[in-house]
């Protein structure tokens, strides 16, 4: 299985693949025909986040037990809603508390990465749209979220969409583990197997309301066991064949 990374090296950023454990430059083009580049040292490299999409589409209520725990029925047909694309932080960037901040909380999700122009696309013949799988934090203001009873403010700040560290191609999401931790503590804990509506499902039903593009993602929801971060807590986001995606929390002015 191949992971594709974006990293920062020198002035510039290029892309990096992971096949078998080594690690090269990426040949070519993420997005179509790619193979394996010259050696690189990833201690020599910073990972950034590994898209840069137009949009991120998120799902709302997409486990069931997370569905309980905030009190919700479970939902006849996926919930979604848009993170801008100024929300993304990549790997090691800081999950920034905005000033007067309510209850915010970390989200451990699955995104599924936009291969090519999508709309329309059946469940049937999701795969062939695909990239590959990444993770995601929903970070999410849950105070504003009650308040607004729409998610686009709640969800919306500035680094509260932490991806990465790579795309993982080719990797089957549908029973993949799926956790975050804060301080080293296990906070969710659970299984793809556990979604409402699969992941093929969600590409379906997201193209036929909008047209995605290359480097586009759909965060595919999140498990039970959200919670509240505060300065200074390190949330983890991990996800079975994808990695960890760790981001330290600063209040604003930090």
């Amino acid at each position: 299985m191949d992971r594709i990374y974006r990293v920062a090296q020198g002035g510039g950023s290029l892309w990096a693949l992971e096949r078998d454990g080594a690690w090269t430059a990426l040949d070519g083009d993420p997005f179509g025909t790619y193979g394996p580049g010259a050696f690189l040292d990833p201690n020599g490299v910073r990972p950034l986040p590994p898209v840069t999409p137009s949009k991120v589409v998120a799902v709302g209520l997409n486990y069931r037990d997370h569905a309980k725990e905030m009190g919700k029925a479970l939902p006849d047909e996926p919930l979604i809603f848009l993170k801008p694309p100024s929300a993304i932080v990549g790997p090691e960037e800081a999950i920034v508390l905005p000033p007067g901040h309510g209850r915010v909380d970390y989200e451990a999700e699955v995104g599924i990465v936009i291969r090519r122009r999508a709309r329309n696309v059946r469940a049937a013949d999701a795969a062939d749209y695909v990239l590959g799988l990444t993770c995601v934090n929903d970070v999410t203001d849950r105070d504003i979220q009650k308040k607004d009873v729409q998610y686009t403010r709640a969800k919306g700040f500035d680094t509260f969409a932490p991806v990465g560290p790579a795309i993982a191609v080719g990797l089957d999401g549908s029973a993949l583990a799926i956790g975050s931790t804060v301080n080293g503590e296990t906070r969710q804990a659970s299984n793809t197997r556990e979604m409402i509506f699969p992941l093929d499902h969600l590409v379906e039903f997201v193209t036929r309301v909008m047209t995605l593009h290359p480097g586009d993602v759909i965060a595919t929801g999140t498990p039970p066991g959200v919670g509240p971060l505060a300065a200074g807590d390190r949330v983890v986001v991990s996800i079975e064949g994808i990695g960890e995606l760790a981001n330290d929390v600063v209040a604003a002015g930090h």
